[in-house]
């Protein structure tokens, strides 16, 4: 391991890498609860899901450590996930509904985009494209958009209508601002109380910087909620066996078909946008932290070794069944340990695989912790509001039209959308008017002018 992993080299020895391994399993093992419980409204087996990412985190997090020798493990990601679930779920009302077939057939795609981009290096010219604050509000969207689902699925917030006109069932129908009120879920109801009490818990083992804050606080309120007799055990390890079940899994689960004939253009391309920009700052991101950096060329040709792993992590997810693998933000946990060689990354791949022994445990989990998880998830997102620009209007107006629009029109589309199409609008005029200098790299024109006419031609949709 010395010799494959070159450790001293890298200033650190085997224990350091399998305690800095186990931090980074113990601070995103909770993608292993949450991610079923957002897939399965969806059309998916809880199963099928939860061995889908338990595979997925475990065979590509350790390729990334054998093959790149790099500290970082990857899992199917929150955002897209939850992206994934809204189109599935907001199509089946509408002419063309999507199912989870096309849906995981749209994120194989994007991952066969996504790593052309990687060997061709356009993705490194559309993350030089992309304003940086745009970039960042990107990330605080999709938080917020991950809170939004958290509080939605908890109880915490509800929407009460009452509306002058029937409305009818699966059409949008514009209602009044004073028909439509979001308002405080009832604190009678025990999933909202049990949330609240997940949030706190969470929030003071990461104050007090607990590794796996996360993790404990699901574990602490599954265990209060078991006491509390809000968990049934018994209807709970009904139909689950220790024994992992992969008949039950949508291996190879795609419809080409579908996809093209409902027209999932945008969706793939959303996917594919969205996690260029999310793997980009985890990779950039935990190289700095680790110090691979220092020397920018070694750096860079690690992190783009990174990228190509990472992409082919995306299709392969999709090929077991799981909405898009990327590279977690949680790796830093590990580093922060002292991680710093594939080693680190192997060992948390490894905990990932045996975790698939592990589905009646996971299976208790009531879906309060997840949601608290969620809204703490939007929390560390909310982190990148402090790198946009608002004191200039021409990054401020775009920025923030982006970050609101995701969770407002529940749809992450939508934000880069409305972001990518004001900031050339209004970067050009500033520019025409010598109000300023703003580079509109030409790539940007070319989203812009596609925006335009998918909203013209598509509509809403």
């Amino acid at each position: 391991m010395e010799r494959f992993f070159r450790l001293k080299e890298h200033g650190t020895n085997v224990r350091t890498e399998i305690m800095a391994g186990l931090t980074t399993f113990m601070t995103m093992a909770y993608i292993l609860a949450v991610n079923p419980i957002i897939l399965t409204p969806a059309g998916l087996d809880w199963t099928a899901v939860f061995l889908a990412t338990a595979l997925a985190a475990g065979i590509f997090t350790i390729a990334m450590g054998l093959f790149v020798n790099f500290p970082v493990a990857l899992a199917p990601g929150m955002g897209l996930n939850a992206y994934f679930a809204s189109v599935v779920i907001a199509s089946a009302s509408t002419d063309t509904p999507i199912s989870p077939a096309m849906g995981l057939t749209a994120v194989f795609i994007s991952g066969i985009i996504f790593i052309i981009l990687t060997l061709t290096q356009i993705r490194q010219m559309l993350i030089t494209a992309v304003p940086d604050s745009l970039k960042h509000a990107i990330t605080v969207g999709i938080g917020l958009f991950i809170t939004i689902i958290g509080l939605k699925n908890s109880g915490i917030m509800t929407i009460a209508v009452s509306s002058f006109t029937d409305i009818k069932a699966g059409v949008f129908t514009p209602v009044g601002g004073s028909e439509t009120v979001i308002q405080l879920g009832s604190f009678h109801n025990e999933t909202v109380v049990l949330t609240v009490i997940a949030l706190l818990l969470i929030g003071v083992l990461m104050v007090l910087r607990v590794p796996g804050a996360i993790l404990f606080g699901i574990l602490g309120t599954t265990l209060i909620a078991i006491l509390i007799g809000h968990v049934d055990v018994k209807a709970a390890f009904s139909g689950q066996t220790w024994v992992p079940d992969f008949s039950k899994m949508n291996f190879w689960h795609f419809d080409f078909a579908g996809v093209f004939e409902v027209g999932l253009v945008t969706v793939i391309l959303t996917f594919t946008f969205v996690e260029m920009f999310d793997t980009f700052g985890t990779l950039v991101g935990t190289a700095n932290r680790a110090g691979y950096m220092k020397d920018a060329e070694k750096g860079k040709k690690r992190v783009g070794k990174a990228m190509f792993v990472d992409a082919i992590g995306v299709s392969g997810g999709a090929v077991l069944g799981t909405s898009t693998v990327t590279a977690f933000v949680e790796s830093s946990a590990g580093i922060a340990q002292g991680g710093r060689t594939g080693l680190t990354a192997v060992t948390t791949g490894i905990c990932f695989l045996l975790a698939i022994f592990l589905s009646p445990i996971v299976a208790l989990v009531p879906g309060a912790a997840t949601a608290a998880a969620l809204i703490i998830v939007g929390v560390l997102m909310m982190q990148s509001v402090k790198d946009i620009d608002f004191s200039d209007m021409v990054y401020a107006i775009p920025s923030f039209l982006t970050l609101a629009f995701m969770p407002l029109t529940y749809n992450i589309a939508n934000g880069i959308s409305f972001g990518i199409v004001s900031y050339v609008l209004l970067a050009s005029v500033a520019n025409a008017t010598g109000k300023g200098k703003y580079k509109v790299h030409w790539l940007m024109w070319v989203l812009a002018v596609l925006i335009i006419g998918r909203y013209v031609f598509m509509g809403g949709e």
